[in-house]
């Protein structure tokens, strides 16, 4: 399939499912690769069959949703965030007593493989907790992708997941096994994974803290971010923050505003 082809493709459909097209620019060679390989699958001829497929095949179109979903995941991506996220953002709680008492709620929506939860926890036990002695952290984790899932419970990866955590991090969170780092239990013990869809589902209760990064923003539609934007601002206690992406901006109509002006963290208006 040629690169020219698959982005025609992806121009067409992106938008029927309320996705958008410049999300996909810089990491559409994954997405293209899957759909080649379903278009082998059903032995068509081309994707102006594959259109074809798709008209009027509301299965179908579930079925290519699930071959856009983009997984890039590490640990401590972006770093710079969530040094701040462990030296400002979450001492600023343990500072006083929100609503909840003195646990920290926190949701990583669309958390993937795992490691965005886990580097929240493993940031809080290395740099939060040493200084807020009483203090615990509670981390709900979704994502719609059950394989996903299985791989953030399994909590194992490979080296490159691990290249942005300090090494002494790396050496006393992690256990080798069989050529791979698994997170030490204490670790996983605070994070509930949940198999969730992000566009229709929302977490039980409020937080303190919402992570949605290089999802919401980036691949879906505006009409949808608005949406999903407008749940997640009804689920944060008051004065909680929403972390995004570092390339990610709210809209200014969405009920955010930059929090101390920390990179990538927004407080709730």
């Amino acid at each position: 399939m040629r690169d020219a082809d698959c982005v025609e493709f992806l121009q067409w459909a992106l938008p029927q499912m309320d996705m958008r097209w410049p999300g996909f620019r810089k990491v559409r060679r994954q997405v293209c690769r899957r759909v080649a390989a379903r278009v082998a699958e059903l032995a068509l001829a081309d994707l102006q069959v594959y259109r074809a497929v798709l008209a009027g095949n509301a299965a179908e179109w579930d079925h290519l949703a699930t071959l856009c979903r983009v997984t890039v995941s590490r640990f401590l991506r972006d770093r710079e965030l969530w040094f701040a996220l462990g030296r400002e953002v979450l001492p600023a709680f343990t500072a006083q007593v929100p609503d909840g008492g003195r646990q920290l709620r926190c949701w990583s929506a669309g958390c993937a493989s795992g490691e965005e939860p886990y580097s929240l926890t493993l940031v809080w036990y290395q740099l939060v907790q040493p200084v807020a002695a009483g203090w615990k952290i509670s981390v709900t984790a979704t994502d719609i992708d059950d394989e996903v899932l299985r791989r953030a419970r399994r909590a194992c990866y490979g080296a490159g997941s691990l290249r942005e955590l300090p090494a002494e991090w790396r050496q006393s969170c992690f256990q080798r096994r069989d050529g791979e780092y698994c997170l030490r239990r204490r670790f996983l013990e605070p994070v509930e994974l949940l198999g969730q869809d992000l566009r229709r589902h929302t977490p039980v209760g409020r937080f303190h803290m919402i992570l949605c990064r290089n999802l919401v923003l980036t691949y879906f539609s505006p009409h949808l971010q608005q949406r999903i934007l407008g749940r997640l601002r009804d689920a944060l206690l008051s004065g909680g923050v929403l972390v995004l992406g570092s390339h990610e901006y709210p809209p200014e109509n969405a009920g955010f505003a930059s929090w101390r002006h920390v990179k990538g963290v927004y407080g709730k208006q």
